[in-house]
């Protein structure tokens, strides 16, 4: 056992006050009858902890997976090699969240008062815990969550010093990567704090961050597109209703569709790029705060979270191009166009999934009850009756359905939020509330850090012949 200096115990001192003026912040909304979010987790993750230990040991050595050359070569799509508790991908079913779909979520998740839609921060305690928070839980960890969601001084300084030509994603990272200087987990690792008290640390860095991302993301918005003021947080309001006011928007739909974009948006499976390149920073122990800022980058990319900017640039030139005709007939010549042209129908297919994406789904749902005539979302719409056929026809694609970001801009663009640029950095709030609570998760449980096996072409070969030669 280390013997720590009086200076090192110190510091550790002063973080653990900080962390016990946090958590009383958030006591002050609970009833004493309830248990905060970190209470809860606490109780829950030793049986956790107990039943990885206990599936190791007794099936440790059961092969789960024979893995193909093709498979290799192709991404390693399909290989059953991660742990990710938050959410499985089925690819008939699509998305569940600890075992519940997304219309079960939108039913089962706590509201706001008045509101229709799921509330964001209720998901990220079930993703964490397995559980559905109480109605004054999830209001207290709203109330947790905004009260910490100050920026350092020198993060505002550097948000308001980056060009206004930077992309809104790189800025977004930057500022993430930024609040490494507050890391809770980052000082108590210097100072040697024990493996068992990994997750404490990392629960208040993940909850902080979270807290600080509708801040960041709203400031790099008015900076970019308006006129680079702020309005104030309120203390008393729900995660995605600070977010709309924060970017300045008061519309009451627009607060649910921030809510319901937040929920749908945040987690799919441990796979994906973002979600994938967070659990493996993580791994190295690097703090929620590079963590993220690593999935954020991954995000930012054209194949991953930017792909809803494309899609809505092609939907605009398709609206330019047949001049206001939304027909079957001329939507389907403009899909073969496109595709013999030798591109692909931005929006259309997935990595996983074999039918229409549940999220598109739950977005063309919110759009027929808030603005069935809007034009963009008629164009959507008929895109979404021709575009399957066509795929089926052409014969290249496994899933010839919508996914996600066949639909997400243009609700975006029926309030108002046109800045198209900017869509990604919602994104990525949303999938912080995925991503985290998995981070909290694999300290808690004392995850390694992920090192898979690589070879060379060459070596590939050599495997392949001798694998041949064995049958």
């Amino acid at each position: 056992m280390s013997v720590l200096s009086q200076s090192t115990r110190a510091t550790l001192a002063k973080t653990a006050l900080k962390n016990a003026r946090s958590n009383a912040i958030a006591m002050r909304y609970y009833s004493n009858a309830e248990k905060t979010l970190k209470e809860r987790f606490a109780e829950i993750f030793p049986a956790k902890v107990e039943e990885i230990k206990k599936l190791k040991k007794e099936h440790g050595h059961t092969v789960i997976d024979h893995v193909k050359l093709e498979q290799a070569y192709g991404g390693m799509r399909g290989i059953k090699g991660l742990v990710w508790e938050g959410s499985v991908l089925d690819p008939e079913e699509g998305i569940r969240f600890r075992g519940r779909t997304i219309p079960e979520i939108q039913k089962q998740l706590p509201k706001a008062d008045n509101g229709e839609e799921p509330l964001p921060e209720a998901l990220f305690w079930l993703l964490l815990t397995g559980e559905i928070p109480s109605e004054a839980q999830t209001k207290a960890f709203s109330a947790d969550l905004a009260s910490r969601s100050e920026l350092p001084k020198h993060v505002e300084d550097l948000l308001n010093s980056l060009p206004k030509d930077l992309h809104p994603m790189a800025q977004f990272s930057i500022a993430v990567t930024a609040l490494e200087s507050d890391s809770k987990f980052a000082k108590a690792y210097a100072q040697g704090v024990a493996k068992k008290d990994y997750w404490n640390y990392t629960f208040e860095d993940s909850l902080d961050l979270l807290g600080k991302l509708p801040v960041i993301a709203a400031k790099i918005y008015r900076n970019v597109f308006k006129d680079g003021k702020l309005a104030a947080l309120d203390p008393n309001a729900d995660y995605g209703k600070n977010l709309a006011h924060l970017l300045g928007y008061e519309n009451k739909d627009f607060v649910e569709l921030m809510r319901l974009y937040l929920t749908i948006h945040s987690d799919h499976e441990g796979g994906n790029v973002s979600a994938h390149t967070t659990h493996l920073v993580g791994s190295a122990l690097s703090s929620p705060y590079l963590s993220l800022a690593a999935g954020l980058n991954g995000l930012a990319g054209p194949l991953h979270g930017r792909a809803n900017q494309e899609v809505l640039e092609w939907l605009f030139k398709l609206r330019e191009e047949v001049k206001g005709d939304y027909s079957p007939k001329v939507i389907e010549k403009y899909l073969w166009d496109t595709l013999n042209s030798g591109r692909v129908v931005p929006g259309y297919g997935h990595a996983v999934l074999r039918k229409t994406d549940p999220r598109y789904t739950a977005q063309r749902e919110f759009a027929l009850k808030h603005f069935p005539d809007y034009e963009l979302f008629k164009l959507v719409s008929t895109i979404y009756q021709v575009a399957p056929g066509v795929l089926k026809k052409q014969g290249k694609t496994k899933n010839p359905w919508p996914n996600v970001d066949s639909h997400s801009g243009d609700p975006l663009q029926y309030y108002g939020l046109t800045e198209a640029s900017f869509y990604t950095v919602l994104f990525g709030v949303a999938r912080a509330i995925g991503v985290l609570p998995q981070l909290i998760i694999d300290r808690a449980v004392g995850a390694p850090i992920e090192r898979p096996k690589s070879f060379s072409t060459e070596k590939f070969i050599a495997l392949v012949k001798s694998a041949e030669a064995k049958n």
